[in-house]
């Protein structure tokens, strides 16, 4: 039996490596369901948050579509989207989200559906 040199393993930097690339439609469910946690429990009839997403590199810019129940406090609401979907991007891609466009697309009214309300 021969023996075989052993093989000179040069270690390769990590950036040399490759890349991990997460695509757009990932980076969108990731905000929309970020969206429905930050939200309360949503009012009946209300459609789930729908996301737009721009990513550039390890940064995405996120459009999103929400609908409240009213009243609420609709920038508190907001606020807390955007301050959700910017930690669970940061934390499940490792994205910076340098913008979050919350758009309250429609509000549901509480309480009787007849139209007036005392």
């Amino acid at each position: 039996m021969t023996e075989q040199a052993p093989v000179d393993r040069v270690a390769v930097p990590a950036a040399e490596r490759g890349a991990t690339r997460i695509a757009d439609r990932v980076v969108e469910k990731i905000a929309e369901r970020a969206a429905r946690e930050a939200l309360d429990a949503p009012p009946d009839g209300a459609g789930a948050p729908h996301a737009q997403v721009s990513v550039r590199g390890a940064s995405a810019r996120v459009r999103i579509g929400v609908e409240l129940g009213y009243p609420c406090d609709i920038g508190g609401q907001c606020a807390s989207v955007s301050r959700q979907v910017t930690d669970r991007l940061g934390e499940l891609a490792g994205m910076t989200v340098p913008e979050v466009t919350v758009l309250v697309e429609r509000l549901h009214r509480a309480g009787p559906e007849n139209g007036r309300t005392r």
